[in-house]
C-alpha cells in the first residue's frame, strides 16, 4: 500500500518580508487500468476519455441530465435549414496550456488530423460526414456536412472531439499523448509513467468551464495524479485510509461498506448509460431459430444477477438500451420475450420442436441444444456461469470460453462462437444503434451479423433527421425490430458511483462516457 501514499504536501517556503506560500493541494485518483496514449483521435479507451476531459476542451458539453447540450469552447452555434452547416461562434479568452491562444484554427485543424487517413483516427463516423470545416475567421467556425447528422452536437461533447494543438502533434509526431498533451482543459499534462501514473497540475489560466458546475474555473485543486491500483482490496482500503483521495472504480461488494463511513462520500451519476448484453451471432445454426433466442432470453434470470455479481447495484436490464436516454422507444419493447419466466421458455422450446432427451437437455433433429460463447473474464465469469444454470433449468447447454483483455478482441472478430459477451456505453437511442446494426459493421461491432435493408435506411433516416421528432420515429423502428428479433439478452445496466475520501468534499459523479470526474471541476477539498 506504500506505493499509494499520497505526494507530501510540499513545505511552506517563507521568504523574508513575504507572507508564508500555500502549499500545493494534490489529490490522487485511483483507477485500474492504464492506456496506451492519451490521443483522442487514436483511442476509445475510458482510461483515455476520462483523462482528456480534463486536460482538453470539446466545443460542447454534456449536462448531467446527458440530454441537455451546454456551451464550452463554443459559446454559440446555429445549423442551417437542411442541417448541413453548423457555424460555430468561439470563445476568445481561451488558451492552451502553453500559452497558445485558442482559435478557429485548431478547431479546424483537429477535425481535419482526425479525418486524414494517415492518422488512422478511430469512429470517424462520430464526426458525421464531413465536407469541410473552415475557419472563416479567428473565432468563428463553419462545419459543412455532405449529409445532416441529427446527432453530431451529442457526439461533439465526447472525448473524441477534443480540440488539440496541431502544432505539439507535429512537433511530437507519434509521441503526441504519450510525452505530452498540450490541451485548453482545466488541468495541464505534466507526466506520465505508464501503467503506474499520470500527474496532471492545474490550468491556472482556466475560466470556461461548463456551467452546470456552478464555476467556470479554475480548479480547486492544484493537481491529480492518476494512480493505477488494480487490486479491489487496494483501492477500497485506500480511500478508508487516507492512502488515496477518489475512485469511480468501487466493487460492487465494497459500495454498501463505503456509504457506511461516516469519512467517505459516495455519488451516484442521476444519469449513467453503461448496458451489460449477450448477444446472438444469428447466423450460425441454432443461434438463427429465433423461438431458441426467445426461450432464453425467458430462461435468464436478470434480477438474480443484478443482485449477485452486482451486489444489488446494478438494475436488471429488460431492454437493449436504457429507458432514460435519449429515444428510447418504450412502446417498441416487446416484454412479453423479456424478464424471467423459465416454464414459458420451457413451452417455447416445446412447441418449437425442441424435446427434452433423457440426459436433461433439448434435441432436434439429431443436433443437441447446445450453444459456445464467447466471454471476458472479470464479472463477466460470473455473469456467464449465472447464465449457464439458468439455461440449464431449460434444457439448454450453454458452454462458455472466457479470455482476457489481450486475447478476446482477436477472438470477436471470428465466425467461431454462437453467443458473446459485451458492455458498452452510449449517449443515446441513435448511439447504439449506429454502433451495433449498420450491415456495414459486420463483424465488428456488429458481432450478430445483422444485415437488413430497412434497418440500414432507417439508420439513414435517424441520421439525417432534422427534427428531434423525425429522429425519435427512425430509431424507434430500429429498436422495436430488433428486440423482436431477441438477438440480444439484455443483463443489467451499470451504476456509476464515485467514491471520495476524507480530504474531499463530495464528488458529483458525471455519467458522461462512463469518466465520472468529467472535467475535474467537481474536485473539492474540504
Amino acid at each position: 500500500m506504500g506505493a499509494l501514499a499520497l505526494a507530501a504536501l510540499l513545505p511552506a517556503t517563507v521568504l523574508v518580508g513575504a507572507a508564508p506560500a500555500v502549499a500545493e493541494t494534490s489529490v490522487t485518483v485511483m483507477r485500474t487500468i492504464d492506456t496506451d496514449r492519451y490521443d483522442p483521435h487514436k483511442s476509445t479507451a475510458r482510461s483515455t476519455a476520462e483523462a482528456l476531459f480534463m486536460v482538453g476542451d470539446t466545443l460542447v458539453a454534456l449536462d448531467p441530465d446527458l440530454k441537455t447540450v451546454h456551451p464550452l469552447l463554443a459559446k454559440s452555434w446555429t445549423v442551417s435549414d437542411d442541417g448541413k452547416l453548423y457555424t460555430f461562434k468561439l470563445r476568445d479568452d481561451v488558451t492552451f496550456c502553453s500559452g497558445k491562444k485558442f482559435t478557429a484554427r485548431d478547431v479546424k485543424a483537429s477535425i481535419e488530423r482526425w479525418l486524414d487517413p494517415e492518422t488512422k483516427g478511430v469512429v470517424k463516423n462520430r464526426a458525421g460526414d464531413v465536407k469541410e470545416v473552415r475557419a472563416v475567421d479567428d473565432y468563428t467556425v463553419e462545419y459543412e456536412l455532405t449529409q445532416p447528422y441529427s446527432e453530431l452536437l451529442y457526439q461533439m461533447t465526447q472525448h473524441f472531439h477534443t480540440i488539440i494543438n496541431i502544432d505539439q502533434v507535429k512537433a511530437l509526431g507519434d509521441d503526441f499523448g504519450v510525452k505530452g498533451f498540450d490541451g485548453t482543459g482545466p488541468f495541464c499534462f505534466e507526466s506520465w509513467e505508464p501503467r503506474n501514473e499520470l500527474v496532471l497540475k492545474k490550468h491556472e489560466a482556466y475560466k470556461w468551464g461548463p456551467a452546470f458546475y456552478g464555476t467556470s474555473g479554475p480548479a480547486k485543486v492544484d493537481k491529480v495524479i492518476w494512480k493505477i491500483v488494480p487490486e479491489d482490496n487496494n483501492r477500497v482500503a485506500g480511500i478508508q485510509a487516507n492512502q488515496g483521495d477518489a475512485t469511480q472504480y468501487i466493487p460492487y461488494w465494497a459500495v454498501d461498506q463505503l456509504e457506511a463511513n461516516p469519512q467517505v462520500s459516495v455519488t451516484k451519476a442521476p444519469n449513467y448509460f453503461w448496458t451489460y448484453f449477450v448477444g446472438f451471432k444469428i447466423t450460425r445454426e441454432i443461434a438463427d431459430d429465433i423461438a431458441v433466442r426467445k426461450a432464453l432470453n425467458l430462461a435468464v434470470d436478470q434480477k438474480a444477477i443484478a443482485e449477485g455479481p452486482f451486489f444489488g447495484k446494478a438494475e436488471p436490464a429488460y431492454s437493449y438500451i436504457h429507458p432514460n436516454v435519449l429515444d428510447y422507444n418504450a412502446q417498441g419493447v416487446d416484454q412479453s420475450i423479456f424478464g424471467h419466466d423459465p416454464e414459458k421458455a420451457k413451452a417455447m422450446l416445446d412447441e418449437a420442436g425442441w424435446k427434452l432427451g433423457d440426459d436433461g437437455f433439448r434435441y432436434k433433429d439429431g443436433k443437441k441444444l447446445h450453444l459456445l460463447a464467447y466471454s471476458f473474464t472479470n464479472i463477466w465469469q460470473q455473469i456467464m456461469e449465472a447464465m449457464q444454470g439458468d439455461m440449464r433449468k431449460v434444457g439448454a447447454e450453454l458452454e462458455i470460453q472466457v479470455f482476457d483483455a489481450t486475447v478476446i478482441w482477436g477472438k470477436l472478430k471470428t465466425q467461431d462462437f454462437d453467443m458473446f459477451t459485451m458492455s458498452y456505453p452510449y449517449v443515446s437511442a441513435g448511439d447504439a444503434m449506429n454502433l451495433y446494426f449498420p450491415s456495414e459493421n459486420r463483424p465488428t461491432p456488429n458481432r450478430v451479423n445483422w444485415a437488413r435493408d430497412d434497418t440500414d435506411q432507417w439508420l439513414k433516416e435517424g441520421r439525417g433527421a432534422l427534427t428531434a421528432e423525425d429522429r425519435f420515429a427512425a430509431y424507434a423502428k430500429i429498436q422495436k425490430q430488433v428486440h423482436d428479433a431477441a438477438v440480444w439478452i439484455p443483463i443489467v445496466h451499470e451504476p456509476m458511483f464515485v467514491a471520495a475520501g476524507p480530504r474531499l468534499k463530495p464528488i458529483p459523479a458525471h455519467g458522461i462516457y462512463g469518466a465520472g470526474l468529467y472535467k475535474g471541476l467537481g474536485i473539492e477539498l474540504k
